[in-house]
């Protein structure tokens, strides 16, 4: 008999390795006020004044170490705050934390000291529901403009109301005004919100103290939409699966429609057939190698300045799967082709073209890879440039909640794909990348070994689809036509996009809409480290850094 004590990973645990939700109430004691039952995972109700106690039990003696989402909404008797929580040594493994608050008093204790990304998290939860959170190091709004009235997804938010909103001063940070003291040695540099190195609509606040970034700030929400209001107001059956789309314009589509597919076929109960989900699979791959292509050649312009070759290489390259795609779903960016149960139609006729165009990509793939690294990976201004610059540690990684690329660029060995299985994955043989360098140029790495990843995936979809039988072909499950699941039903459930775990949260009032929606987007979570990867380095590092993220505002403001 071991005489160690047991470790974060055996407390809570039954023999079987899954969750004991008896013995962390348990281990939570006084704190928890009720159990929930989510379709993903329990749920703990507790005091507003015990989420940073329970957060660290959980964090600490339970190995509960990813914070990957926070859902905030309003009832009619009260507020709540959900933090989602998993691990990321077991993404099988979930709880939920639920706080409650009165509707006359919604404040409950910040989780930020516990888990850093809850920051940008509660900061949009109290900009677009209206909770506020005793003791965050920051409390403003993120997405809405300082001056905005009132919170867009509360229950008594007036639509027809206009929103009248001033510009406000920019300030240094780290000094008083500049215009009553000219002696400072710092300097506010606005880059963004419309500047190519910026990948979108992002605005950075950045100080510099001479050359080298003192203070930076991402100021985020010039392009929110409010997605989850207008998902909210669409039925599950037809009306919502069109959104997803729109939150990564880099080819990444598919991705996001399966995010919201899985969450919603939880909900509803529908199994997909074989048959669509290695079609799925096929496709959803093909979307990941349009979004890293992109994101490869963008970087080559954001630090070498390569436009000529490497970025039109990248492009020419998407064109190639754009079009296998378009073929596909008859959509060049916006696909539109997963359906609840299934995909919208069968592939394309004749099969045995589609395939041939499929195969011709991935032959000339290695060949084309061997190019990218060529002029890129071996260039030698790219690595002055990115070896050892946007540090961003394992730990550090975790606390931010960051996934895909970035984190796997960190050495976390995470990919929701295998860790917690969806569509056709565990049947097929491929492998998760990481890299321990833990800087820009791991990052850049870890995608173009992905596209390797993907093409071996898409290339054993493309045997199997090729040999199914034609009698056996089903594209979609018998799926009513008005879903209506039970009242106060919940579930949180995520895939691997391309940019990390893209997740949907989704509450059912018994009508044929959500009562709550929640997008967990990758890029949200991975912007919020900037600052730890930028600060105490120069301005041009920061350029390197923030296009390492390979961030997409759409997925960021919603």
């Amino acid at each position: 008999m071991s005489l160690e004590e047991p470790g974060p990973r055996d407390v809570g645990l039954t023999k079987a390795g899954e969750v004991n939700y008896d013995e962390l109430e348990a281990l939570l004691g006084d704190a928890v006020l009720d159990r929930e039952t989510h379709l993903n995972a329990e749920a703990f109700v507790i005091r507003p004044d015990a989420v940073q106690d329970t957060l660290s039990t959980l964090k600490e003696e339970a190995g509960f170490d990813f914070l990957n989402c926070v859902t905030a909404q309003e009832y009619q008797d009260r507020y709540e705050t959900i933090y989602h929580m998993t691990k990321y040594d077991d993404r099988t493994q979930e709880v939920g934390v639920v706080v409650p608050t009165s509707k006359d008093d919604p404040v409950s204790e910040s989780a930020e000291p516990v888990f850093r990304t809850a920051d940008w998290h509660e900061r949009e939860a109290y900009d677009l529901v209206g909770i506020e959170y005793e003791g965050h190091p920051d409390p403003r709004r993120i997405l809405l403009p300082d001056t905005w009235q009132g919170h867009p997804l509360s229950l008594d938010y007036d639509q027809t109301k206009p929103q009248i909103v001033t510009l406000r001063e920019n300030r240094n940070p780290l000094q008083e005004d500049q215009r009553l003291n000219d002696d400072s040695d710092t300097m506010l540099l606005n880059i963004g919100p419309h500047h190519p190195a910026t990948h979108g609509v992002l605005h950075v606040e950045a100080t510099l103290d001479g050359e080298q970034v003192a203070d930076v700030e991402p100021d985020i929400g010039y392009i929110h939409r409010c997605e989850e209001q207008m998902c909210q107001q669409g039925t599950y059956r037809h009306q919502i699966m069109p959104y997803p789309d729109r939150w990564d314009w880099g080819g990444a589509g598919l991705l996001n429609e399966w995010a919201y597919a899985r969450t919603a076929e939880t909900l509803a109960d529908i199994d997909v057939p074989e048959y669509a989900q290695v079609i799925r699979t096929m496709s959803a791959e093909l979307s990941r190698i349009l979004s890293h292509m992109l994101a490869v050649a963008a970087y080559a312009l954001d630090v070498v300045g390569d436009f000529t070759a490497t970025f039109m290489y990248g492009m020419q390259d998407r064109e190639t799967v754009q079009n296998i795609l378009e073929d596909l779903t008859g959509q060049r960016l916006m696909f539109n082709y997963f359906r609840l149960g299934g995909v919208a139609w069968d592939l394309p006729e004749p099969r045995e073209e589609f395939f041939e165009k499929i195969r011709a990509f991935i032959d000339d793939l290695p060949e084309k890879l061997e190019e990218y690294h060529n002029l890129l990976t071996s260039n030698e201004i790219l690595q002055v440039r990115t070896v050892n610059t946007g540090r961003l540690e394992p730990e550090v990684a975790k606390s931010y909640g960051a996934t895909g690329p970035v984190a796997r660029g960190s050495g976390i060995d995470y990919d929701v794909r295998r860790d917690d299985p969806y569509g056709y994955y565990d049947k097929l043989d491929w492998d998760v990348v990481t890299e321990d360098g833990c800087d820009n140029y791991a990052r850049l790495l870890v995608r173009l070994q992905e596209v390797e990843e993907s093409a071996k995936i898409i290339n054993q979809c493309v045997d199997l689809l090729e040999d199914w039988p034609e009698e056996d072909r089903t594209i979609q499950a018998n799926v009513p036509r008005t879903i209506k699941p039970e009242p106060d039903t919940e579930v949180y459930k995520s895939v691997e996009a391309a940019k990390g775990e893209l997740g949907i949260y989704i509450r059912s009032d018994g009508t044929d809409k959500p009562a709550r929606f929640k997008i967990r987007g990758g890029s949200f979570s991975n912007l919020q480290t900037l600052p730890e990867m930028a600060e105490g380095e120069y301005i041009a590092d920061l350029i390197a850094s923030l296009g390492s993220l390979d961030t997409i505002m759409g997925e960021v403001d919603r």
